[in-house]
Order: structure tokens, then C-alpha cells, then sequence
């Protein structure tokens, strides 16, 4: 495994955490276990397709469209699969893309 497709699962672990406590302060006793594995699982996934994905460019503005976007296509599967019903989970998702993408861009190498 690349040093970038390792950061980006270190960092879509570590922003997962981060997911899980938003969600329990925001819908706290709603939500299950599996909704809380299945919201980090996906923010795992996120880090692994956007670590694994080879940029063309080393600049950051594209690293942030192109983590945006990233963030938004896999940020929806799980926001589509829980009826629309976590919109900030969502949002955060995009930025979490961004963040994941900017700093796998930023230290990882390209071969």
C-alpha cells in the first residue's frame, strides 16, 4: 500500500470518530450502533478511494474540487441509504473530503 492510500485510511478513521461524536451530540439517543459503524466505515471508504486515487497535479486547489467531489459521491451512498435524513453528516463529508485529500496530496508521494 502507497504512503498516500495509508494516510487516507488513517484519516478517514480518525475523521470517522470525529462523524460518530457529531452525530451523538446531534440525534443522540436515535441513532444505533450500526448507524454509528456504518457512517465510520464510510468515511474509511472515503479516505481509501481518495488514497488510493493517483493525482495528475500536486497543486492544492485541485486537491480540494477533486476531495470535494470525492467526498460528495461517497458522502451521498450513506446519506441516500439513511433516507436523507443526516443532511450535516453530509455536508461534513464533503469537507472531510477536502481535508483528506488536501493533506494526502500535500505529504504523500506521486509516483
Amino acid at each position: 500500500m502507497s504512503k498516500r492510500a495509508m494516510m487516507g485510511l488513517i484519516l478517514g478513521a480518525v475523521l470517522g470518530v470525529f462523524c460518530i461524536f457529531g452525530i451523538n451530540i446531534r440525534m443522540g439517543d436515535q441513532v444505533t450502533g450500526l448507524f454509528l459503524f456504518a457512517t465510520w466505515f464510510n468515511r474509511v471508504v472515503m479516505g481509501l478511494m481518495i488514497g488510493f486515487y493517483t493525482p495528475v497535479s500536486r497543486k492544492l486547489l485541485h486537491s480540494a474540487l477533486r476531495g470535494g467531489l470525492l467526498g460528495l459521491i461517497v458522502s451521498f451512498s450513506l446519506y441516500s441509504a439513511m433516507y436523507f435524513l443526516d443532511t450535516p453528516g453530509f455536508i461534513a463529508g464533503i469537507f472531510y473530503g477536502i481535508i483528506i485529500d488536501v493533506i494526502c496530496t500535500k505529504y504523500g508521494e506521486i509516483k
